[in-house]
């Protein structure tokens, strides 16, 4: 007879503890506090930032339009089956992995990340120079190709 009615009686439990959640859920009975606050809207203006915010971010000029590649980064594009259209995709559509931003006595590198419509998850990391971009290396994410480079 446990056989036969197991599963509807778990059924049933599960939906006894489904209500009973959702009864019991924070948010529900909303508490009142006497804090002294008013319900008063207060309109807040915006700080907007300025108009090339979205092409300059901490020093990273992405609008640039001249791209050194180092020795090693030609090494890489290489190996990875990675052309200049997708370093450049890179660089205008990219996202900033800021936990992999590095500052040394050449200045500081940033590491963009994304997408090319070619599918390959990349990485790419700028150095900004006076007279322009450096392409300092580039990485595919999702396929580790065979390379000597040094």
């Amino acid at each position: 007879m446990i056989k036969k009615y197991g599963p509807f009686i778990a059924l049933i439990a599960a939906a006894a503890l489904f209500w009973f959640v959702k009864t019991h859920q924070r948010g529900n009975n909303p508490i009142t506090h006497s804090t002294g606050q008013t319900d008063q809207k207060i309109t807040v203006p915006a700080i907007l930032p300025p108009s090339d915010h979205a092409n300059r971010e901490e020093g990273l000029d992405r609008r640039s339009s001249h791209l050194f590649y180092s020795k090693h980064a030609r090494c890489r594009m290489e190996c990875r089956h990675i052309d200049e259209k997708e370093i450049k995709e890179i660089l205008e559509n990219g996202t900033i992995n800021y936990s992999k931003i590095e500052i040394d006595d050449r200045g500081k590198t940033y590491p963009l990340e994304g997408v090319t419509q070619e599918h390959q998850h990349l990485r790419v990391v700028f150095a900004p120079k006076d007279d322009g971009i450096l392409v300092v290396t580039c990485i595919d994410l999702d396929t580790e190709w065979p390379c000597d480079c040094n």
